[in-house]
């Protein structure tokens, strides 16, 4: 069966949309859509990076979709040591950076929600 082609987008439950934008702004993260949501409660609120196809849609949390949890969301950096500075620097809470033989340089961080992201060395 080869019906998937594709990721297109993953989704992230946040508290406060707006505020989730900016975080992601300031992570490289560009708006590509927002549209009303009211059956959701918010908006349809979709970021992604700038040459990528795969996106982040910014949810609105509720009872069923919380926010705070393990994304499993894993993005990429050249360089994970620079990419751990720069957003330790930013007050971004984040993981040690570990390098462990065989497995590429990376660390987790957390959103202003609380969710867990990772970033890897390519």
């Amino acid at each position: 069966m080869k019906h998937i082609t594709d990721v297109r987008t993953v989704a992230i439950s946040v508290t406060d949309q707006d505020r989730a934008l900016e975080f992601y702004e300031q992570l490289g993260f560009e708006k590509l859509m927002d549209a009303p949501l009211p059956q959701l409660g918010g908006r349809w609120l979709v970021v992604g990076l700038p040459g990528t196809s795969t996106s982040i849609a910014l949810l609105q949390s509720s009872e069923s979709t919380p926010a705070g949890v393990d994304t499993g969301i894993r993005l990429v950096t050249s360089d994970a040591a620079a990419a751990h500075g720069a957003l330790t620097g930013r007050g971004v809470a984040t993981s040690e950076l570990i390098s462990w033989p065989g497995v590429p340089p990376m660390f987790t961080f957390h959103d202003q929600d609380d969710n867990r992201l990772y970033l890897i060395q390519e």
